[in-house]
């Protein structure tokens, strides 16, 4: 399915010279002469390397077409992480080069969607938001909800992340995993 360089948008997949690419960040720019052009970041989904590319905006592309799969998360053996599917119970195993940033945040039962391109894994779409609890940061300072700054917690899963300044140890949390980012308290 083709469609127009201008309507590239972060997160698509598309093929470039016969492999599928996920498009990170992209910026439209309007030189004085000449044509737009869509100047991006691309991650092969393949081989798991970055890189730019320009297009012409009046170039066309090919969007990826993806089959997604249920899958609940089982466990890491250290070099690959365990997936089965939540139907057939079939299970497959991919790489924390296959999955990228996506790995740190895999905890035991999650559920998530798994990409495949022409039958092989190639990568996962992280839900939304997570619920985490905060297992270590540092102490509440008296007069810190009028302060701006916030302050580093880790969670139950291991990665840090910045918490508003009231925040305490035990706290559930709500969080973004795609942008890292903390979202609100879960009541």
């Amino acid at each position: 399915m083709a469609k127009s360089a201008n309507d590239l948008r972060k997160g698509n997949i598309i093929i470039l010279d016969g492999a599928p690419c996920k498009v990170m960040e992209f910026y439209f720019n309007q030189p004085g002469k000449g044509g737009a052009i869509v100047q991006t970041r691309l991650r092969n989904l393949v081989t798991g390397n970055s890189f730019e590319h320009r297009f012409r905006s009046t170039e066309s592309v090919e969007r990826a077409i993806l089959d997604q799969q249920e899958m609940e998360y089982l466990y890491s053996d250290g070099e690959m992480h365990h997936f089965m599917n939540t139907e057939t119970y079939e299970q497959i195993a991919m790489s924390d080069e296959d999955l990228g940033d996506a790995a740190k945040w895999l905890m035991q039962g999650l559920k998530i969607q798994v990409e495949f391109f022409e039958g092989a894994p190639i990568g996962v779409e992280l839900p939304q938001s997570l619920e985490l609890t905060i297992t270590e940061t540092e102490p509440v300072l008296k007069g810190a909800t009028a302060s701006n700054s916030n302050k580093p917690a880790t969670l139950e899963n291991g990665v840090t992340l910045y918490v508003p300044p009231y925040m305490t140890e035990g706290e559930l949390i709500r969080v973004n995993p795609s942008e890292e980012k903390y979202l609100e308290r879960v009541k």
